[in-house]
């Protein structure tokens, strides 16, 4: 039996609130910081965000960590302020459901619904984001081959949902200077089984600020359709991936230079 996150059958184009988002002939930059921390900080990053022109910002309302210790995010708060973005500065939200219990909150404030990498072996939260109207990104675990991400995704898939993107977010091996090695051979499996919106996140997969850059760079001439990027107003105080997360300068700098890249291979980046 094919799988159905490799049929005709998804969306290339992925169109909300009546605007192209993800195409083959774009590449969407979504920025902001890993987790929600405060009103404050939300809001000054999204309006930097903004006036640069960033159209999606991502922000974690809910963060499944794997300390139990360590900070969850903002929960139903967060998501209050990550609506309050929105309606500021007209930006889309894109922000993870952790699991089942916090799903139909962040549907209903959500613009596009993140299940992340932890979170891709949840056979109930993925028949809940097939049966949703809003758009999903499904990470792939650090553990899962290609594979793995295609068959999970048909249990959201066989609910109904086509507007589905793959998320290559680093894999775990043997290297340990990196925080994950970011699968470009993977990601070119991905392109070629599906017609899917791919993305890519160079942040989590570096794991350190010095070489996000870099990565990013490369991430958009590889030719994704979107770039999943952390950006903190002051990354040492972030409580959340403070050491991948880039500062506003650094982010700006990094904008103006993949937009150069973006035009040599033909893609609009924004």
């Amino acid at each position: 039996m094919s799988l159905l996150s490799q049929s005709d059958e998804l969306q290339d184009t992925i169109i909300i609130d009546g605007r192209e988002i993800f195409k083959k002939k774009k590449c969407c930059i979504m920025a902001g910081p890993c987790a929600v921390e405060s009103r404050d900080q939300i809001l000054y990053t999204a309006e930097k965000l903004a006036d640069l022109g960033i159209e999606v910002f991502r922000a974690g309302a809910f963060k499944p960590r794997t300390n139990p210790y360590a900070f969850q995010g903002a929960r139903e708060e967060g998501l209050k302020w990550l609506e309050e973005v929105r309606d500021t500065y007209g930006m889309l939200i894109i922000t993870e459901t952790s699991d089942s219990t916090n799903f139909e909150a962040v549907e209903e404030v959500a613009d596009i619904v993140q299940i992340g990498a932890k979170a891709m072996y949840d056979h109930a939260l993925l028949r809940k984001a097939g049966r949703t109207k809003k758009p999903i990104l499904i990470k792939r675990h650090f553990g899962a081959t290609v594979e793995e991400m295609f068959k999970m995704a048909d249990y959201a898939l066989l609910e109904g949902n086509r507007q589905v993107m793959f998320c290559e977010r680093g894999i775990r091996t043997f290297e340990i200077s990196s925080r994950f090695t970011l699968d470009l051979c993977g990601a070119a499996v991905i392109k070629k089984e599906t017609k899917a919106p791919l993305i890519l996140d160079p942040s989590h997969s570096m794991g350190y600020a010095f070489g996000v850059p870099d990565i990013a760079k490369a991430c958009v001439a590889f030719g994704c359709e979107g770039i999943l990027i952390e950006v903190h107003h002051n990354p040492k105080e972030a409580q959340c991936d403070k050491e991948q997360a880039l500062d506003i300068e650094q982010f700006s700098k990094l904008y103006q230079e993949i937009i150069a890249i973006g035009a040599t291979i033909g893609k609009q980046v924004v």
